[in-house]
Parts: C-alpha cells; sequence; structure tokens
C-alpha cells in the first residue's frame, strides 16, 4: 500500500503547481461547495493511479484543487464508503495522499441520521466524537513513517477548530447543534432497535462514513473540524421511510449556511 500512495501522489505533484493546506471531504448533497472553490485543477478519480471510484449519486468523483475564500485547497468532491466493496485501506487511502501532498487541517462533512430526540430534520451538527462501528482501518501492517502502532483518541476532533466554528456560526446566525456520531457499515438505513440501540450507546446520530477518514487523519496528525447534516430522524414517533433522493434534498436545504461556515474556517486556519 505504501508504494501505492507514493505512486498516487508522484502522479498529483506533476498535474498540480501549489502545495493545499486544507483538505475538504464533501459529503453527500454538499458537492455545491466545489462552486465556490476558484479552481486551478481537477482530476477525476478515474484518471488518479491507485485512486478508488466513487459510485454513489452525489458523489461527482474527482479532486479539486484550487483556492477558497483565498486559501490554498483540496477538496474531494465525493468519498468512498466500505459498502462500496473497498476495503478500510482504499477508502481512507485519499486521506493519506492529501497529508502528503501537503495539507495541514482536514474538514469532513457528512449526512446523518439524528437519534437524538431534541435534533430536526435539517440541523447541522457539529461532531465533538465519534463511535465506531465498523472495521478499523489500521488494522494490519503499521506503516511507522506515517503514525504510531497505538494511535491516541482522545481528541480525535480538534478543539480550536470546534470553537472557531461555533463562533463564525454564532456570528452568522446560523444554528448548530453538538454530538456524537456513530459510524456504521450501511448500505442500509437503520432499523428503529438499531436507532434506539445506537441512541444508547451515547450517539447524535449515525452514518455510514467519516470515522475511517478521521481515524487515518490522526493516525497521520492531522486537526480535524467534521459537520452532519441531520437528513433524517431515529426518534420514536419521527421515523419514517427515507431515501438516498430525500437524504440530498434535506442537505441541499441548508448547504448556503454550510458553505458560509467552510469559506470562513478556512479562513480564520
Amino acid at each position: 500500500m505504501l508504494e501505492r500512495i507514493k505512486e498516487t501522489v508522484e502522479y498529483i505533484n506533476g498535474r498540480i503547481t501549489k502545495r493545499p493546506h486544507i483538505g475538504i471531504i464533501l459529503g453527500s448533497g454538499i458537492g455545491e461547495l466545489a462552486n465556490e472553490i476558484v479552481a486551478e485543477v481537477k482530476i477525476p478519480y478515474s484518471d488518479i493511479p491507485n485512486f478508488p471510484v466513487s459510485t454513489v449519486k452525489g458523489h461527482d468523483g474527482q479532486l479539486i484543487f484550487g483556492k477558497l475564500n483565498g486559501v490554498d485547497i483540496v477538496a474531494m468532491q465525493g468519498r468512498f464508503h466500505y459498502y462500496e466493496g473497498y476495503n478500510m485501506q482504499e477508502v481512507t487511502m485519499p486521506i493519506r495522499v492529501m497529508k502528503l501532498l501537503g495539507i495541514q487541517y482536514l474538514f469532513v462533512s457528512n449526512a446523518s441520521g439524528g437519534v437524538n430526540p431534541n435534533f430536526e430534520v435539517g440541523d447541522i451538527m457539529f461532531i465533538t466524537d465519534h463511535i465506531n462501528l465498523m472495521p478499523n482501518p489500521l488494522i494490519g501492517a503499521n506503516i511507522d513513517e506515517h503514525g504510531p502502532r497505538f494511535l491516541d483518541m482522545s481528541e480525535a476532533y480538534d478543539s480550536k477548530l470546534l470553537n472557531s466554528a461555533k463562533r463564525i456560526a454564532r456570528h452568522n446566525g446560523i444554528y448548530y447543534q453538538s454530538g456524537v456520531y456513530a459510524a456504521v457499515t450501511g448500505p442500509t438505513y437503520e432499523t428503529p432497535a438499531e436507532y434506539k440501540y445506537i441512541h444508547v450507546l451515547g450517539a447524535d446520530a449515525v452514518g455510514m462514513s467519516t470515522v475511517p477518514e478521521v481515524i487515518v487523519a490522526r493516525h497521520m496528525g492531522l486537526p480535524i473540524f467534521a459537520v452532519s447534516v441531520i437528513s433524517d430522524l431515529g426518534v420514536d414517533g419521527k421515523i419514517i421511510e427515507i431515501s438516498h433522493k430525500e437524504v440530498m434534498a434535506a442537505v441541499a436545504r441548508v448547504t448556503p449556511k454550510l458553505i458560509t461556515l467552510f469559506k470562513q474556517l478556512v479562513k480564520e486556519v
């Protein structure tokens, strides 16, 4: 895997002229943020050696290098999921690639189901911690030059970035929640019993991504800010049949707020 990562980084370095300062993962339906990037280079995943290819609607499948609010960034317009059939090393490979390309921070977004009874569809949740119910991406031989064999996760989500995001949200009148995100494999949405189980474990929201990426990013020493859009509710009395189309529609309604948040946060760091 190490040689594949180095080959991928070498290829991308041959296509770009500036090292990105921040990496951004655009989750389901949040790809509209890409329109705010002054793009210098766009590379389809299918052109990148050893790179997976996104198979999910709402994940366009390209790396965008350019400036967001004057800051050099690289954005993943589309991520990879365990349920697509990739192993965890493949799912998280782009994080290692972005780190070796030069990023110093990682911002992550996703859509998730709310299991906190105080949440509503369309809420923005700043992730403060997580519960991993997926295979750990660090299982297997450790790449010592990337990070330690045993990784401390006492602060998976950077408190300074979180405090900056809260301040920006308050200044712009953006309502937000804070909470714990639980990661499951998918691709099925949860049953009512599973929603209840996840809430009992201590989670406020549940989704099918983010945590593997965060673990690998922390393994490589990257500070992380992550945000979920609550796209449906797994709360007694509020559970309804949900589709991927409805998830994306819920995200679209709050995307302008996320764009404001991300643009100001990249400038601040």
